[in-house]
């Protein structure tokens, strides 16, 4: 196809564990016309990963980001940060990760707000600790209603929320939601301040993504629900 018609691009979802596996194929994405990988990361926390059965590890995400930074090619991580398992430090520590691999303008500012999604037949749901945790199904939204033990968890959530949609009407550049994020987390977890995000902004290169950065596990923003009939 590229041989054919080398002005075509495109981009690929793909698995971390399966970037680890089959890395010498990269560069074929990256001289074929790939603008930029989707990878579900999901998670930082070890703890978190086993829970989802992700098939990779912290340390296989941080691999695969430094090999895409080494093949100059572009990585859009995707996450689901707010889980029953999601700690106010842990949740500091995505930030962190993220700002430290430099991706702040990779993510979605959205990816920062997801809360997990619990449908009817979720595998989540042959946890005990899940099952323990969930209310009982809501017909209406189709989803098992949980809170985090930790109510601060649910604030920070809905205020990130308010936070993305807010920077999105306002036209901010996804490190500057970042920021803002990054400030609201710190103050929820009782920690100072840090100087602003700004290397993401000196990219040479803006980075490729599509321009509805919506994924299957996330419970809608209030601005995606849509009236029908009356």
């Amino acid at each position: 196809m590229h041989r054919e018609f080398p002005e075509l691009s495109y981009d690929v979802t793909i698995k971390i564990e399966h970037l680890r596996k089959h890395d010498l194929h990269l560069a074929t994405l990256r001289d074929t016309g790939c603008l930029f990988v989707i990878s579900a990361v999901e998670s930082v926390d070890d703890f978190v990963l086993e829970k989802f059965d992700k098939g990779h590890t912290r340390s296989d995400f941080l691999a695969v980001a430094a090999r895409f930074r080494e093949l100059g090619m572009t990585l859009l991580p995707t996450f689901v940060p707010f889980t029953p398992w999601t700690t106010l430090e842990g949740y500091n520590d995505l930030l962190d990760v993220i700002a430290q691999q430099d991706l702040c303008e990779n993510v979605a500012p959205i990816q920062l707000a997801i809360r997990l999604l619990i449908p009817a037949g979720s595998r989540l749901l042959e946890l005990p600790d899940v099952r323990a945790m969930v209310g009982t199904f809501d017909s209406a939204a189709l989803i098992f209603p949980w809170k985090h033990e930790d109510a601060r968890l649910d604030a920070l959530c809905h205020e990130i929320s308010e936070l993305v949609q807010r920077g999105e009407k306002l036209k901010l550049t996804r490190t500057e939601i970042f920021s803002h994020i990054r400030r609201a987390a710190r103050a929820a977890a009782g920690q100072g301040e840090l100087p602003g995000v700004q290397h993401s902004l000196a990219k040479s290169t803006p980075v490729p993504f599509l321009d509805e950065p919506w994924y299957c596990c996330a419970e809608p923003m209030n601005d995606q629900f849509v009236s029908i009939g009356k």
